[in-house]
């Protein structure tokens, strides 16, 4: 179940950024690709993964950017969303 929400959470991630930025696919694809996270590795484990002390930065730019995006605007929202997460995972 996890895979497959990670896989419609890109792929919906990719048709929005494909169609010009569409907020609703945007938002679609951030939530799937959140659930289909935790639903691989576990609650517990994806709470401390995000909120570890030395990646709050990336976290905090990742979370705003969806909450950017879910209030509709989606360029400034993947771009905060981007910067995240290269910091979240590098």
């Amino acid at each position: 179940i996890g895979v497959g929400l990670v896989g419609f959470g890109l792929f919906f991630l990719l048709f929005g950024v494909l169609l010009y930025f569409d907020s609703v696919l945007l938002a679609f694809g951030n939530i799937l690709f959140l659930s289909g996270l935790v639903f691989i590795i576990g609650f517990r484990r994806t709470f401390t993964f995000f909120f570890q002390r030395p990646k709050l930065k990336g976290t905090s730019f990742f979370l705003g950017g969806l909450i950017i995006v879910l209030m509709r605007w989606p360029i400034l929202g993947m771009l905060l969303e981007a910067y995240g997460f290269i910091t979240l995972f590098r």
